[in-house]
């Protein structure tokens, strides 16, 4: 146990505040995953890499964490996709599952201790279903079940929409059977051309929004600690799961603290099939190193809005060469995690600032901590060569050797303008030099 504190901002209050776990001998941490019918984005890889840092500090700070993000394998949107290519759903949860799971391995991501997928979690869903319609808060039309909105009093809370912004922010169409308009499904039910489950209300298919209900509750239990994912998810899912987990249980404190991550943009435009810029991660990892991708998705803070651009993975890689060749110089040695650095994650996970720290540790030649501290963040665990390895690529090399004989002449006359003009250029192509007395040594 630590003495430090971490901090975060909830969701839950729109406020900073201590955490304070409800077991400090056990903290309990719920994200929502992928929906698997395609390959993730870069928008899908932001609260991975981002609550994967959260775990990882939560690891440090207590004695124990189980992490929990599921898998949604029962959606239209792959029901459509199994449609368009005549493949089974099956098959393509399962391909997209392990695609995912592998991406996001490149990425530095650590598999979840526990990752459910909706299809198997099927009974929970109908018993918590069950208990609401006991309770009052749910009720059965035509085949579906709905959770009744205006039954729970606090609906609302954690987006701070009013009555009229929780009808609009639905996107459901207000159906006939429906008591209220905010209504939202539970249950819904399934034609044979559907996947399907035997249920008291007929054979049907859940609603997204009682998956994660049922999934955190199943292996966090009705309350725990933190619950993560992007912030178009505040509204109406992560509302809607308050919802049915407070009202299942008889008003549970259900997650205590909510913590989501910002929106991604590419080179400041919203990413769109329609625009042509959606980044695929499976296809990114083709061109760059996954810890460099990660490293660029921490440049700026998690709850901040986050822009792509070419320019920040070029600066992502050569910020990682620069700090890999530190801890090569260094030599082995056990390092410590720099105070100031932890400070820094510990305030609301302001990775910006640990970044800073980092470069602090390389311009001190303190490698061993640097790599210590880095592991926070999951980064710089490699051995530098296998680092150099994963970023080296063709060169030209009589080029480069052209270009560092007329750096060296420009040294010799003192011409420091065109000295450093030259190292640029180098810079610019991906090779690292280094002077010494036996000459400048280069490597890409």
């Amino acid at each position: 146990m630590t003495t430090q504190q971490l901090k975060l901002t909830n969701s839950l209050g729109r406020r900073k505040q201590v955490f304070e776990p409800l077991n400090p001998n056990h903290i309990g941490v719920y994200v929502c995953g992928p929906t698997v019918y395609n390959y993730a984005h870069i928008g899908n890889a932001r609260p991975a890499v981002a609550f994967d840092v959260l775990r990882r500090v939560l690891m440090h700070l207590y004695p124990k964490v189980t992490f929990v993000a599921n898998i949604t394998d029962v959606d239209d949107k792959i029901m459509d996709a199994a449609a368009a290519t005549g493949q089974p759903i099956d098959s393509i949860t399962k391909k997209f599952a392990d695609i995912y799971n592998a991406d996001m391995a490149a990425l530095g991501v650590m598999r979840p201790d526990h990752q459910p997928r909706a299809t198997d979690t099927i009974p929970e869903m109908i018993a918590l279903i069950e208990k609401l319609i006991a309770r009052g808060h749910a009720y059965e039309a035509e085949g579906n079940v709905l959770f009744n909105v205006p039954s729970f009093a606090e609906y609302g809370k954690l987006s701070g929409r009013n009555r009229d912004e929780q009808i609009a922010g639905a996107r459901v169409d207000v159906a006939p059977y429906k008591k209220d308009p905010a209504d939202f499904v539970l249950w819904k039910p399934s034609d044979a051309s559907q996947p399907g489950w035997d249920s008291p209300w007929g054979r049907g298919r859940p609603g997204w929004h009682i998956e994660c209900s049922a999934m955190s509750e199943k292996y966090l239990g009705p309350d725990f600690d933190i619950h993560g994912g992007g912030l178009d998810l505040t509204f109406p899912h992560h509302e809607n799961e308050i919802a049915q987990s407070v009202c299942a249980h008889g008003n549970t404190g259900f997650a205590r603290v909510w913590v989501h991550n910002g929106f991604v943009t590419v080179e400041g435009e919203k990413m769109s099939k329609s625009l042509g810029n959606v980044l695929l991660v499976h296809d990114m990892l083709k061109d760059a190193p996954g810890e460099a991708i990660r490293f660029a998705l921490l440049t700026s803070h998690y709850r901040q809005p986050f822009d792509w651009t070419k320019r920040g993975i070029d600066d992502a890689v050569k910020t990682l060469s620069r700090f890999y060749d530190v801890i090569a110089q260094s030599g082995a040695g056990t390092g410590k995690i720099d105070d100031a650095y932890m400070d820094a994650l510990c305030d609301d996970l302001n990775t910006p600032k640990a970044i800073t720290e980092l470069h602090t540790m390389a311009k001190a030649g303190r490698g061993a901590d640097l790599k210590a501290s880095a592991a926070l963040l999951g980064l710089l665990q490699q051995e530098p060569a296998a680092w150099a390895a994963s970023i080296k690529r063709d060169v030209d090399a009589s080029a480069i050797e052209a270009l560092i004989a007329e750096r060296n002449a420009a040294r010799a006359a003192k011409n420091w303008k065109e000295s450093d003009r030259l190292r640029d250029a180098l810079t610019a192509m991906g090779v690292t030099i280094k002077d010494t007395a036996q000459g400048t040594e280069w490597s890409v």
